[in-house]
This record gives C-alpha cells, sequence and structure tokens, in this order.
C-alpha cells in the first residue's frame, strides 16, 4: 500500500477536489483506493455516501479519522488496498506530523494567495524538519488549484516564486477552476457520471483530471515502486 497524504495549514486550499480527482484518476486506472477523511467538515465522505449506487468499484472511504485511530486504521488497510489517500484538516494539529510520517508522498495543495503560500509553508518547513532532525526524507510537490489559466495574479506569481526559493518541487499540471469541480460535491456523481448538458465544459475538467492524475502517478511512481521491491510485494502496474 502507497500513501499520499494531501497538506495545507490553511483551510479552503483546494485539498478536497485534489483528493476526488486523484482517487477516481488512480480508480480508473484499475487501482484499488482508500481515502482516509480527516477533514471536519467531512466534505469527500459526504461525496461518497451521495455517490449511492455510483460508487466506483474499488474506492472506498473512511470517515472521522484522528490522531487516535490513524495507526489502527492504517494497520487494518495496509493488505488490502493498493493507495491510501490521507486528507487532512486545514490547520495544524497532531495529526499533520503522524500522517507525513507514514506518508510515501506529500502533496501540498494551493491557490494563489499569500495565505495559501503561507500554509504550505507550514507543511514544508515541517517535512524539511523531519528530514533534517530525524532523517526521514519524504518526497513532496505543490499543486496549484483552482487556476484560471488566463491571469497570472501577482499572488500567484510570489507563490511560485516562493517555491523556486525553497527549491519545492511545482507539479506541471494545476487544477483549473471549473464548474464540474465545485458541483461534484452536491449532486452525487462523479467527473464522468456528470450530465454534459449540464455541466459546462464537464470534458475540460475530466480532461484536466485526467492529465493530472496521470502527472502524480508517474511522479510517485519511481517512490512506490522501490518500496514494493523493498517489501517484496507486487510491483505496480506502469501505465503508459
Amino acid at each position: 500500500m502507497s500513501v499520499i497524504t494531501f497538506a495545507n495549514t490553511k483551510g479552503g486550499a483546494g485539498k478536497t477536489t485534489a483528493v476526488l480527482i486523484l482517487a477516481c484518476e488512480l480508480q480508473r486506472m484499475g487501482y484499488s483506493v482508500a481515502v482516509f477523511d480527516a477533514d471536519p467538515q467531512r466534505w469527500i465522505s459526504k461525496w461518497f455516501e451521495q455517490l449511492g449506487d455510483k460508487r466506483p468499484k474499488g474506492l472506498s472511504v473512511v470517515s472521522y479519522i484522528t490522531a487516535s485511530n490513524l495507526d489502527l486504521n492504517i494497520r487494518e488497510l495496509k493488505n488490502s488496498v493498493d493507495f491510501l489517500l490521507i486528507d487532512l484538516p486545514g490547520a495544524r494539529s497532531p495529526l499533520l506530523a503522524q500522517a507525513l510520517g507514514y506518508s510515501d508522498y506529500v502533496l501540498i495543495p494551493v491557490q494563489g494567495s499569500a495565505m495559501d503560500a503561507q500554509g504550505a509553508a507550514n507543511v514544508i518547513e515541517l517535512l524539511q524538519y523531519l528530514d533534517i532532525k530525524a532523517g526521514l526524507h519524504i518526497p513532496h510537490s505543490v499543486l496549484l488549484t483552482r487556476i484560471n489559466p488566463m491571469v497570472t495574479t501577482r499572488a500567484l506569481q510570489a507563490v511560485k516564486e516562493m517555491l523556486e526559493t525553497k527549491r519545492v518541487h511545482l507539479l506541471e499540471t494545476p487544477i483549473i477552476e471549473r464548474a464540474a469541480f465545485r458541483d461534484v460535491f452536491g449532486v452525487g456523481e462523479t467527473l464522468y457520471t456528470m450530465d454534459p448538458q449540464r455541466v459546462s465544459n464537464l470534458e475540460k475538467a475530466q480532461h484536466n483530471a485526467h492529465m493530472l492524475g496521470m502527472e502524480v502517478f508517474r511522479r510517485i511512481l519511481p517512490y512506490v515502486t522501490a518500496r514494493a521491491q523493498r517489501s517484496e510485494s507486487k510491483p505496480l502496474l506502469n501505465v503508459a
């Protein structure tokens, strides 16, 4: 099982949207995926409950994840899913460091704002601390969210400059601001079951999700494959 944690100490950075997109894309690649919902708002749990019969095969969501039950839940799923995605609260908490310690990869969603950038910096600094003080190197990337592809604001440029200064990897594929990414949480659908007649630019949202899923998969593949080989577990499939 490979663990990917989504973290930003500021709420509203687009973590849950990123989790939903990646979970569904990995499931569409043929992998079994579990999502740990540690967000007090429980958005992804509510979305999953609404899906009903439309729940993708091989995708599950576990709600009410806390610092006290994280270890138990991870041990229970260790041999039953290919990927575990952890959606952390948008705040500082003991759960942050705990979840990072279990992670094979960390994704840090950031909107183009100074507050989001500070929330990301908090996570990056903790990752650096774990590397220096504990010898725990956890690969990570920043994911830009809710981006207008036609406009680069001063705040967004400042975020990019901050990441460059800290030498933090930035994913090439951002999550574009699309109605489908907002609406999917309230209609009990996935991006691939929504009605294109009712959702504007649904095909573009699907393409954005697919490109992001492929980039993240290819980015994390060397790390999770190395781990699989070390543990003599079944290696992940190569996706062209």
